[in-house]
């Protein structure tokens, strides 16, 4: 049972020292979701289209929804200092601007 505890808490303290604190994945996770969000709305548009015009949309949907996670994982790679940004430059950051 000790052991248990111990290894327990050991597990605990690893995942929290892991993560910066930072805010830099909630970032990461709101940059991932607007772009999974506007692959969402393409994917709505694909179903009313047929033919090529269908599979270039959700192709297209399917690269946004890649780059967003790529953008996700390059923020949290980062180490950005979220808590230290300014509404403006997070925005920028989500949005890509």
């Amino acid at each position: 049972m000790r052991i248990l505890m111990l290894a327990t808490m050991t597990a605990a303290a690893l995942s929290l020292a892991a993560c910066g604190g930072k805010g830099d994945d909630k970032l990461g996770d709101q940059a991932q979701e607007a772009m999974e969000n506007r692959a969402d709305a393409l994917d709505v548009a694909a179903d009313n289209m047929t033919g090529a015009a269908e599979d270039a949309t959700e192709a297209k949907a399917d690269a946004i929804r890649e780059t967003g996670d790529a953008k996700e994982e390059a923020i949290d790679d980062a180490d950005v200092n979220a808590d230290a940004m300014t509404t403006s430059q997070k925005k920028a950051v989500v949005d890509g601007n």
